[in-house]
């Protein structure tokens, strides 16, 4: 990265405190350096509501949102300047007053299949026990293997790598994204292939919030966002929000850029599996960053897709979900 004079000479850097968090908030930290040497930039631990509850499945307590709640409190009340965030948890509509300011490189957006064991989810046997805490997960691995048993799984990468490692599980699917930037990569036995699961919404993408006012730290972070990953996440992010979804859904989204073109597919699905809706729309893009339409129709096919998938019913499934 180029150095330059920052716009700021101090930023603070609210984050979770799980190991994982730190990792990404340690990392955009080191980014900063690098681009304002002779900036102060300051990590501020907090302890989320969701860190806190690892006894109930996140679908019934609200959500990933319960990570990111005490982070923009922080930002509200100047505690903090910027908060960075798995883009995966972060709700589909901010509160007034903030913004994702930035949209950094996207990691491997793949789920891995962790096992001691065994090699992949296909030679898992007959009533395996395989844990996660993702509904979108479940749907998926449900239709593939409807013979498995799926159990919940809750805590940060440690702690669930520690009861596959107990022998709680005989598999594990995690993100491939939280593996590797954690230095865990050789836990990761099988990539799922995206035709089996489906990424979440902007998984394997950091993204950072900060106040839609500070000018100043708007400008420090303009460096950091990476335009492909923007644009796919953008796309994604609109499908779900036109899907009314939230982070803890049976949803899937996964936009990818390649030569010129937009694929965006998208997955709806009941919880047991048994109905798998899908749908997906190419569209030609000028990805450059004087083109400034790409941004608007990154979020018109993220909205199509989503209308194909409501075509369906996914409304309805979705209903059902809330309902229970």
């Amino acid at each position: 990265m180029t150095q330059t004079t920052a716009p700021i000479d101090h930023i603070r850097i609210a984050t979770r405190q799980s190991p994982l968090a730190m990792w990404q908030a340690k990392h955009i930290q080191a980014c900063l350096q690098a681009l304002y040497p002779s900036c102060h930039i300051e990590l501020i631990p907090m302890v989320t509501k969701g860190d806190k509850i690892l006894d109930t499945p996140l679908a019934k307590i609200g959500g990933k949102g319960l990570f990111v709640k005490e982070l923009e409190q922080a930002l509200y009340d100047k505690r903090a300047d910027i908060a960075v965030h798995s883009l995966k948890d972060v709700p589909m509509d901010l509160p007034e007053g903030l913004m994702l300011g930035a949209f950094c490189e996207r990691e491997r957006p793949t789920d891995a299949f962790v096992s001691n064991h065994f090699a992949s989810l296909d030679d898992l046997p007959h009533g395996a026990r395989l844990g996660t805490s993702s509904l979108r997960r479940q749907c998926q691995i449900q239709q593939h293997r409807p013979d498995l048993d799926i159990i919940s799984l809750r805590g940060n990468v440690g702690t669930r790598l520690g009861k596959l490692d107990a022998d709680e599980y005989d598999a594990i699917i995690l993100a491939t994204s939280g593996l590797i930037r954690l230095g865990l990569g050789e836990r990761v036995r099988h990539e799922l292939p995206t035709d089996v699961c489906l990424p979440a919404v902007g998984q394997g993408a950091l993204a950072i919030e900060c106040r839609s006012d500070d000018r100043a730290i708007l400008a420090a972070l303009a460096p950091l966002n990476h335009l492909a990953s923007k644009i796919c996440v953008l796309a994604e992010r609109a499908m779900n929000r036109e899907l009314q979804g939230g982070c803890q859904v049976p949803i899937a989204g996964f936009a990818q850029v390649d030569i010129g073109r937009l694929w965006l597919q998208g997955r709806v699905g009941s919880v047991d599996g048994r109905v798998l809706l899908k749908a997906e729309r190419h569209e030609t893009l000028a990805l450059t960053p004087e083109n400034p339409n790409a941004e608007r129709l990154a979020e018109a096919v993220g909205v199509d897709v989503a209308r194909q998938l409501l075509d369906q019913g996914a409304d309805k499934i979705l209903a059902e979900i809330y309902s229970t």
